[in-house]
This record gives structure tokens, sequence and C-alpha cells, in this order.
């Protein structure tokens, strides 16, 4: 979601994926630091693809439609044998393609349901299809590609199960708060009218069921106490319970956004190409340090980022990059990256 602070707008994601005063935030993200270094890089419904960098824009970007359905296999395929010509007919070197499940399945049913396992099942056909694909493009020593996502998902708590939050009961929204995105889920963040700060913060933590953080409080696992965007109060509902403003209205049976140490919200990372070790597994990472390894198997420069080579470089033959003839990454978001080995 996209949110104005101040003008209290919210934007859904999906409209949100050319709008360039949401992502054009001072970072320059992958695709730009790759093509600024001679390299040329898409996006395939990757969020933020679409969007101007700095008046830069992705050589090439394709955008999902807001009413785009997310579950379709064969378009899935399709997507996959267009990628791949992108590679090697037209020598790109690095694609980003998103694929909106399993994501959808398990916030409206749950991470539990058989329709979510069967989704996974169809995600597990379709690396198959992108292996045997990459195969009959002959990219197998040229292509190396990332499947990984941003999150978990673990079951909604609901009544009579539990008694759910209802923030009112703690505090008066209305009066001592001048915005607010709550109702999404596990997190929440408040924007104090002016003077009632502490007292919000105060309301709050005697809530039950969640952890009230003050921005400049907030643990350095999250990352976020720098953001400008921020404001002044973060909530952060316990595991599977949802931060209800006023009254309930949330339909989630699935969601995510709680702390990132609960194990229901890791999430995957599985690599494969020339430059990565095969049967090899790794030590749990954290995902900033995805960043740096893309870096180094398109051999760029990475811009200033927070994550460490060090971390992940274990997962390379050898100095990584340097295998393939052509460098280039898929990256698989399910989120795909995808990168042709230099």
């Amino acid at each position: 979601m996209m949110f104005n602070s101040t003008t209290n707008l919210k934007v859904p994601h999906k409209q949100t994926l050319s709008r360039s005063e949401w992502w054009n935030n001072g970072v320059l993200p992958l695709w730009i630091t790759a093509q600024n270094q001679g390299l040329k890089a898409a996006s395939f419904y990757y969020p933020g693809g679409g969007a101007n960098y700095s008046g830069q824009a992705v050589n090439r970007a394709l955008l999902e439609k807001f009413d785009h359905v997310d579950d379709n296999e064969t378009e899935w395929r399709e997507n996959i044998d267009k990628v791949m010509s992108w590679f090697s007919d037209e020598d790109f070197h690095l694609v980003t393609l998103y694929y909106g499940e399993p994501d959808n399945v398990g916030h409206a049913k749950g991470p539990d349901h058989p329709d979510r396992k069967k989704i996974i099942q169809q995600i597990d056909r379709t690396i198959g299809y992108l292996r045997e694909a990459i195969s009959r493009r002959h990219l197998n020593d040229k292509l190396n590609v990332i499947i990984t996502s941003d999150h978990g998902m673990t079951t909604v708590k609901k009544r009579p199960l539990v008694d759910e939050i209802i923030l009112n009961k703690y505090l008066n929204l209305l009066k001592l708060a001048s915005f607010e995105i709550l109702d999404y889920g596990g997190f929440g963040i408040l924007t104090p009218r002016p003077g009632k700060e502490q007292e919000v913060y105060d309301a709050l933590s005697n809530a039950p069921n969640l952890t009230v953080y003050k921005k400049s409080e907030l643990p350095e696992s999250f990352r976020l106490a720098k953001s400008e965007r921020l404001p002044p109060i973060v909530i952060v509902a316990d595991l599977g319970f949802n931060l209800n403003s006023r009254f309930i209205v949330y339909v989630n049976r699935g969601d995510h956004g709680y702390h990132n140490g609960e194990m229901d919200m890791k999430t995957i990372f599985r690599a494969f190409g020339p430059d990565f070790k095969k049967n090899f597994v790794s030590e749990p990472f954290d995902s900033v340090h995805v960043y740096p390894l893309m870096c180094k198997l398109l051999q760029i420069e990475p811009a200033p980022h927070n994550g460490s080579l060090s971390v992940t470089e274990e997962l390379l033959h050898g100095t990584g990059g340097s295998t393939a003839r052509l460098p280039g990454a898929l990256l698989l978001s399910v989120l795909l990256v995808v990168f042709t080995a230099p």
C-alpha cells in the first residue's frame, strides 16, 4: 500500500506499480545499478519495475493490471518462455519475475488450507517447467536463478478461539491520532496528534497481545527506525492476532507482517545455476544479504547497502560470477530472479 500521512491518501499495491513518487526515494534498485554499468535489465510484474528512478527507467518493464488473475498456470509457463527468450534472443542480463501466489490463497483461506497446498504444487511444477525451459534454450551454463520471497504466512486467530484486539478500547483513535494504518493484519502505524505521542504510547502499552514501539526504539532487526516515511508509533501484534481499530472487519484467514523473528514469518531461498554449489544447504540468513550476492553474480559494483557478501559467498563456487560466458540472472519472486552469468 502507498500512503501519505499528511493527506490520508491510501493506494492499493497494484495501483502503485507505475507511481514513481512512491518508489523513487533516493535509493537505486538493482535494475538501475546494473544498467548504469552496461547491463540490460527487465522486470516482469515485479513490484517497483514500472517506476522511474531519478530520471531512469528499467530497460523493459511489464506491469500487472489491477484485476490480473494471479493463479493461471498456463500463463505462468508462457511468462517463463517469454523471459527465456529475452535471455537467449535479446541478451538481457537480469530479469526479475514475480508471481502473486501462494500469497493470495494464503490470505484468503489460510496457510494450512488444501487449496494453498495445491497452489504450492503448481509452483513446484512451474519451477520444473522453468528448468526444462532453461535446458531447451541451452542456458544451463549461462543462467543463475534465485527463488525467494519477502515474507511467510501464519493463521489469523479469530473469535471465538481468542478475544480479538480492538484498539479503540484502549485509546480514542479519533481524538488522539491524526493518521493510522490499521485493520490490515498484525502490523500497524499511527501518527499521534501534536503533543499526544506519550499518551498514545502509554495507552497501547496496556493493550494485550501486542507490542507498541516508538519509532526511535524499534529493534535493530526491523531496519525501519531511520525511515523518513515511518510514523512515530509502530504496533506489532502477537503472532496471528489482527490489529482491529474500532470494530472487527478483517476477513483474511492468513497473514504476515508480524515480528520477523517468528518462524512463521521466515521465507525461502533457493538458487541454482553455474555459479552455485549443488546440493548445498546454507545456514539461515537475512534477506538483506541477497543484494550483494546478486551484484557478485552480475559482476557489478553494488550501491550502498546494509548486507554483506561474506554471509552468502559460501553458496558460490570459488569466486563466483565467473563460470559462465554471459552475465545473467533471474530472480523468481514468489518472488523469481534470473541472471545470466558472466
